[in-house]
């Protein structure tokens, strides 16, 4: 049976435009070249002036699909909607992430907040199949690595 009456409902679209060829990606293959990339696309005037947190989608290789900005916040802080994390990551069809953020600060230290983010996020990739493999704390000059210092078992 059919209704004389439709739904006004918003229609949803998944599209993915590659850019850049599979053999054209940076691989990242430490955390150093997380960070380098990551620096390479932080904005010099913002990165010792507000909180920022970015996500490396990678496909199977270790290769960077793309870079997703996904939150912008002030000087000690700033929200990260694990919704829209796994969002870009699924959309993008990535295999795995590296989450980045930066501490205006200069201060390396990863707090409670962080690590308990990055703890969430972890757990929500292996119900989805998809690797956070590390996790950067930057700066300007330097990089804090979770997965280098232990803070979790990657």
């Amino acid at each position: 049976m059919t209704s004389k009456f439709k739904s006004n409902i918003s229609e949803i679209s998944l599209t993915y435009k590659r850019k850049v060829r599979a053999v054209d990606r940076p691989k990242i293959s430490s955390s150093q070249s997380a960070y380098n990339l990551f620096r390479e696309n932080w904005n010099d005037l913002t990165i010792n002036l507000f909180e920022e947190f970015k996500i490396l989608l990678l496909d199977r290789n270790n290769q960077c699909m793309g870079i997703v900005p996904l939150s912008q916040g002030g000087v000690s802080g700033t929200l990260v909607d694990p919704k829209l994390v796994f969002a870009s990551a699924l959309k993008a069809r990535a295999c795995a992430i590296i989450l980045g953020h930066n501490h205006p600060s200069g201060n390396l230290k990863a707090s409670k907040s962080d690590i308990a983010l990055t703890e969430k996020l972890e757990l929500g990739g292996k119900y989805l199949d998809l690797k956070v493999l590390d996790h950067i704390i930057l700066t300007d000059d330097d990089y804090f690595s979770f997965a280098d210092n232990g803070l979790k078992p990657f």
